[in-house]
């Protein structure tokens, strides 16, 4: 089992990336692998609506950033944890430009594994941030992971970061409760219990 953990910061080894090893670390003791995930610093392209890839069924169009890449590793993961840093109350826009082409263009990658967000911010604006993120999750039929507490640091340094215990233990605990999930879908899966055979209808874009 693969937990695939998306950190959206524009600082590679930040705050965002700080809590993220965290949850790693204990998602690897509990014996999930996990590989970490960085966005980039670079431009990052939103999504233009052009419906290219339910057509082509190939991904994103734009290949100049690493949207196709994530998607690609999604498709390997079992599970995921999208970390952003918080800025005026709401997520990065990276991050928000990333899910939307992600979601967009590779939402079976996604859908019914679980899923955590978690936020960083140097006081406030965690939860409204996490839940943006979340979301993603409901949209594409992705169990939602939670802690002891809303999933969330706080420090304006990855040092001051280090210095929230209560914290970092709403870290440990969501990577324990991660972990559990991956093993009962798991176990679900070995004694055949098959995933929801979901019906989609035509969506209802107006009412007539």
């Amino acid at each position: 089992m693969k937990a695939l953990l998306i950190n959206g910061s524009a600082k590679e080894n930040g705050c965002t990336y700080t809590a993220l090893a965290e949850v790693g670390k204990t998602l690897q003791q509990e014996g999930i692998q996990t590989e970490l995930f960085w966005l980039g610093a670079g431009a990052m392209r939103d999504c233009i609506g052009c419906g290219r890839c339910n057509t082509q069924h190939a991904g994103c169009i734009f290949g100049d950033d690493c949207v196709n890449e994530a998607i690609a590793k999604a498709k390997q993961a079992d599970g995921f944890v999208f970390g952003t840093p918080v800025y005026y109350a709401h997520p990065s826009g990276r991050i928000l430009s990333a899910l939307d082409r992600m979601f967009y263009a590779g939402k079976p990658a996604f859908t019914h594994k679980p899923g955590a967000a978690i936020a960083s911010a140097r006081r406030a604006g965690t939860t409204a941030s996490v839940d943006v993120l979340n979301k993603y999750f409901t949209i594409a039929e992705m169990p939602v992971v939670s802690s002891s507490y809303w999933n969330m640091v706080h420090g304006n340094t990855p040092e001051e970061v280090l210095q929230d215990k209560e914290g970092l233990q709403i870290m440990r605990n969501l990577g324990r409760n991660l972990a559990w999930l991956l093993k009962c879908l798991e176990a679900g899966k070995l004694h055949g219990i098959a995933l929801p055979d979901n019906t989609y209808v035509e969506r209802t874009n107006y009412i007539r």
